[in-house]
C-alpha cells in the first residue's frame, strides 16, 4: 500500500466522521421531535476536522487547511462552553444540547 493510498484513506476517515456527526444530530432531533445538538456532535466535528486537517496539510491545500483549522477552534470552544454550563448545573455529561 502506497503512502498516497494511506493518506487518501485518512482523508476519507476524517470526512466520514465529519459526515457522521450530522447523522447523530438528526437521530437525536428525531428522538426529541425538536432540533438537538448532542455533545457527541461536537466531538465528532473536532476529531473528524482534525483528521481532515492532517490530510489537508499533507496535500498542502491552504483553503482546506484554513477551513478545517478555524472549524477546529469553533468545535473546541463549543465543548468548553458545554463543559462550563454542565459545571454550573452540577452535571458531568448531559445527553444533548438544544439549538
Amino acid at each position: 500500500m502506497s503512502l498516497e493510498t494511506i493518506w487518501i484513506a485518512i482523508g476519507f476517515l476524517g470526512q466520514g466522521l465529519f459526515f457522521g456527526r450530522w447523522v447523530v444530530q438528526w437521530i437525536a432531533s428525531e428522538k426529541k421531535a425538536a432540533s438537538q445538538v448532542p455533545v457527541s456532535f461536537w466531538y465528532m466535528s473536532l476529531i473528524g476536522g482534525l483528521i481532515t486537517l492532517a490530510y489537508a496539510i499533507y496535500r498542502q491545500d491552504p483553503v482546506f487547511i484554513a477551513g478545517q483549522g478555524v472549524g477546529s477552534v469553533v468545535y473546541v470552544r463549543n465543548l468548553m462552553l458545554i463543559r462550563r454550563a454542565d459545571r454550573a448545573k452540577g452535571q458531568d455529561d448531559p445527553p444533548a444540547q438544544q439549538t
